[in-house]
């Protein structure tokens, strides 16, 4: 494959908390083309975080998100604050959504989020040895509902939810198996 390159970047539209662009760039074969696209201002990346607690429950959150006009279940997840450490945000996240403190945090993995429409790229998380510190600091748009689910019950759970007309984030199924790759099974199998 050919080299792409971005030769013009043409914002259409800002508002606080993200930019419409209209690109155009040199395709493989030369040619120029445009693409329109979404980026986020004011922030350094996005954030999430897979809670698992010391009796094994994962810790998910329901909001209504307006852009789906529905609620959604999804993990603790925010906007990373310019100059602000990709640790430090998911911490603050967790602590603003659900109330818990993290002794640990473990990084699962980074990528774009939706390439075809954002540049937006997210950084996740594994956090353990939560206590609960009361929720602090929490966005005035921001009306959660933190759910505790024990790990064995995550799908059954998450199925209810459908059921009764929620979305649910297609990132929980990955993220949960990535974070028993990263070491939530061998703590579970502590005597």
């Amino acid at each position: 494959m050919g080299k792409y390159t971005i030769v013009h970047r043409e914002p259409v539209w800002e508002g606080r908390y993200l930019r419409c662009l209209k690109l155009t760039y040199r395709d493989s074969e030369g040619a120029l083309r445009n693409w329109e696209t979404v980026e986020r201002v004011n922030c350094d990346g996005v954030v999430a975080i897979v809670p698992i607690t010391d009796q094994g429950e994962v810790l998910l959150i329901r909001q209504f998100r307006p852009a789906v006009k529905n609620y959604v279940v999804e993990f603790p997840a925010g906007l990373n604050d310019r100059g602000e450490r990709h640790e430090d945000a998911a911490l603050r996240e967790l602590r603003e959504e659900t109330g818990y403190e993290a002794a640990e945090i473990i990084f699962l993995a980074e990528g774009p989020l939706s390439s075809g429409s954002s540049s937006e790229v997210l950084t996740v998380f594994l956090a353990r040895g939560l206590q609960f510190k009361g929720i602090e600091g929490r966005d005035e748009t921001e009306d959660i509902e933190v759910l505790k689910i024990p790990l064995d019950q995550v799908e059954e759970e998450l199925a209810r939810f459908v059921s009764k007309g929620d979305f649910i984030d297609l990132k929980i199924f990955g993220f949960m198996e990535l974070a028993k790759k990263h070491g939530h099974d061998r703590q579970e199998q502590k005597p």
